[in-house]
């Protein structure tokens, strides 16, 4: 479970962000080996950026998570960041995907 607050050198800080994404047009894509894979990949990139992921559900047509980013990255810049790295490691261990989605776009383009 995460802690109450963080701290850096003079705030405390508890920034939980509840995030929606889906693959492009909504298709049916996280599933068997797909599911596995992209929940590795997900844990590793927030990881790298010192993102905790508090809460996390792989749907068969969406993702869902309850993350906590350090106020010193935005919102927007990170799920850009995880979005894209996410989709190049899904086309890099998976070939065939690139034929179903063309031009490594595997997420759907954010829409609020």
């Amino acid at each position: 479970m995460a802690k109450k607050t963080n701290s850096l050198a003079h705030t405390k800080w508890m920034c939980k962000y509840h995030i929606v994404f889906t693959p492009k047009y909504r298709r049916k894509a996280i599933y068997n080996q797909y599911r596995n894979d992209l929940g590795e990949i997900l844990r590793k990139l927030c990881r790298y950026r010192g993102v905790e992921i508090i809460e996390g559900h792989l749907m068969v047509d969406h993702v869902h998570m309850l993350v906590m980013i350090p106020p010193k990255e935005s919102v927007s810049s990170f799920m850009g960041y995880l979005k894209w790295k996410s989709a190049l490691m899904m086309f890099d261990r998976h070939a065939n995907l690139k034929y179903q989605y063309g031009n490594r776009h595997f997420w759907q383009k954010d829409i609020m």
